[in-house]
């Protein structure tokens, strides 16, 4: 899956958007996330302050989440999940109350946009596959990687698989650098330092993701 992009081990994730199957034009739900997260950080009682001594973020970085000024990366939700004690999902793609979801091509719920730290860089676009589902402790997405040279390692809890669907895709997991091409895969634990990205242009990738909750 905040403080300063020169702060690399709290950097968050890597992860895109989804196939370019859905339709861009569909609205941007970033918005929504940056109210969960004001609505939960409220109603522990938790300020801003608080929340960066606990995470290690940025106040400025985690008041334009709320403030929906940045767009953020998966791993950076995942910390803010956890220091808040609420699921993953519930702040990514909200509460659930299915026993099972089947998305159809095209009928993914919502699409979220990633950025760099500094809500500048556009780092990758996502949608979630099964967010209907209830007590879930994995997250299934379609992402789209943009280039990332420069990109900082990501360190958080959990345990992440990714299968290369279009393009080819770099991955830094510690000290190795690999690269993915369609049909390859790669499962890493989301505690060793890691980052995602096209290795030219775009790529499209199926990312699940599981939090570590239990």
């Amino acid at each position: 899956m905040i403080t300063d992009e020169d702060v690399p081990q709290t950097n968050s994730d890597y992860l895109e958007d989804l196939t370019g199957e859905i339709a861009l034009e569909r609205p941007h739900m970033a918005i929504a996330i940056g109210e969960r997260l004001r609505d939960l950080r409220e109603s522990k009682g938790i300020d801003l302050e608080s929340l960066a001594a606990i995470t290690g973020l940025d106040v400025g970085f985690l008041s334009g989440i709320e403030g929906k000024d940045v767009q953020p990366q998966l791993g950076t939700l995942i910390k803010l999940s956890k220091a808040l004690d609420s699921a993953f999902g519930s702040v990514v793609s909200g509460e659930g109350d299915r026993q099972y979801s089947v998305t159809r091509k095209g009928e993914q719920k919502a699409i979220h946009r990633s950025t760099g730290m500094k809500g500048k860089k556009h780092l990758y676009t996502y949608s979630s596959l099964a967010s209907e589902v209830k007590s879930r402790h994995m997250e299934t997405f379609m992402v789209t990687l943009e280039e990332n040279p420069e990109g900082a390692l990501s360190l958080h809890d959990g345990e992440e698989f990714i299968y290369v669907i279009e393009g080819d895709v770099t991955a830094r997991v510690g000290e190795d650098l690999i690269e993915l091409s369609p049909g390859d895969s790669i499962y890493y634990l989301s505690s060793v330092p890691h980052v995602v990205a096209a290795k030219k242009g775009t790529a499209k990738i199926l990312a699940v993701i599981y939090d570590g909750s239990a």
